[in-house]
């Protein structure tokens, strides 16, 4: 086995140092070795891929098509994302133009990172949200800049984003949406980001909004964006992973103005070179043809989400009501204080149930714990039953 050269383990890329592996997938396999733990750590559907979008791809691979793809993305696809894009949130992108296929919506936050921010750029991030983010941004060597959104129930408010924009964050380039939001399952009324709209063009900057969970929200709540109100300044991020049960499959894309797509794609290109083709195909299937598959999803996970928020709540935690993706942000008993990395080893380790340090989401996480309901509703109901033992017995 060899061991690298000792001249050169202190010139790799600096910023490396600077960097931290996910805290989240760490916690989640260092309880992955309990005897009988139900985990409800991971963000990852329980649902299988629909039939529909499988035997696409596998007619694909059977048609021979195994050849490089347009960088951007098929027409096809490109055509079904604009088509997908017009029905849902009523904004027409161009797919010759304004719409990239990357890796997964991971893949279109590298390519738009490294489109916007030079070294010393300044990025706004409200929290608690997908931690990746922080370390994306870093890698570029720009500044994310956390703005705490607890006091205000895990909302941005325009008054809290027009103060940032005039304290810390001054001179930022733009700004990152999560919406609905994980961890906190949090969705974003239309006249909030409609507000936001207006300060965002105040103050000339970009903003990105990550839409992976669109398709997952219940109740009376309904999913906008930002691209209504502010198209010549969003970037959009979406993909299939969360809807249609697809993490496997790293299909994302991004949608926005010409002008700015011109260079996300070329980073891309240099990125990827081009998404699978018969990964494309299938997305081709699930966006023309899956339109109720994401209906199905949306009832079962709903129910999930009543059963465990009911139970949750009876057992004293309390939690700003989540709307949508499949996540419950829960405040931790107050014998914990905000030590929710304690809590949740306890937890693990006493009742055989793995949540999620909130701490790990970034400033107003602490004191909380992330569950996610993406899995089964036997494995939900003992998990409830399991917290109340211990709960109780605290």
């Amino acid at each position: 086995m060899p061991n690298l050269s000792s001249d050169l383990s202190s010139i790799i890329n600096e910023r490396l140092n600077n960097l931290t592996a996910s805290k989240i997938r760490a916690f989640d396999q260092k309880v992955s070795n309990i005897p009988g733990i139900i985990k409800l750590t991971i963000g990852e559907p329980d649902l299988a891929t629909p039939d529909h979008v499988k035997e696409a791809a596998i007619r694909d691979i059977q048609a021979n098509d195994s050849h490089y793809a347009p960088q951007a993305g098929k027409p096809e696809l490109l055509e079904a994302i604009s088509n997908y894009l017009e029905r849902s949130i009523n904004v027409h992108y161009d797919p010759t133009s304004e719409i990239c296929v990357t890796v997964g919506a991971t893949g279109a936050l590298n390519d738009i990172f490294m489109t916007l921010l030079n070294p010393g750029d300044k990025i706004l991030v409200p929290t608690p949200v997908w931690a990746l983010y922080f370390q994306l941004i870093k890698m570029t060597g720009a500044i994310p800049v956390q703005v705490d959104t607890k006091k205000d129930g895990f909302i941005l408010t325009p008054e809290h984003l027009r103060h940032v924009l005039n304290g810390r964050g001054k001179g930022a380039k733009a700004i990152i949406l999560t919406d609905p939001s994980n961890p906190t399952g949090r969705v974003y009324p239309a006249d909030t980001l409609k507000a936001l709209a207006e300060v965002i063009k105040e103050y000339k900057i970009f903003s990105v909004t990550d839409e992976i969970y669109a398709e997952l929200v219940y109740g009376k709540a309904q999913h906008h964006s930002l691209s209504e109100y502010i198209p010549n300044r969003n970037i959009l991020i979406s993909g299939l992973s969360k809807a249609y049960a697809m993490t496997g499959w790293r299909l994302g894309y991004i949608a926005a103005p010409k002008q700015i797509m011109k260079s996300i794609r070329k980073i891309n290109s240099f990125l990827v070179t081009s998404v699978t083709d018969n990964v494309q195909i299938a997305a081709v299937e699930a966006l023309n043809n899956g339109q109720n598959d994401p209906k199905e999803a949306r009832k079962i996970y709903e129910a999930r989400l009543t059963f465990m928020q009911s139970g949750l709540e009876k057992l004293g935690f309390e939690m700003a009501t989540p709307q949508g993706a499949f996540y419950i942000f829960a405040k931790i008993p107050e014998k914990y204080g905000t030590d929710d990395e304690q809590f949740a080893f306890e937890l693990a380790q006493k009742a055989k149930v793995g949540v999620t340090p909130g701490r790990y989401f970034g400033k107003g996480g602490e004191g909380y714990v992330r569950l996610s309901y993406a899995s089964s509703t036997e494995q939900l109901k003992e998990s409830l039953h399991r917290i109340s033992n211990f709960v109780n017995n605290l």
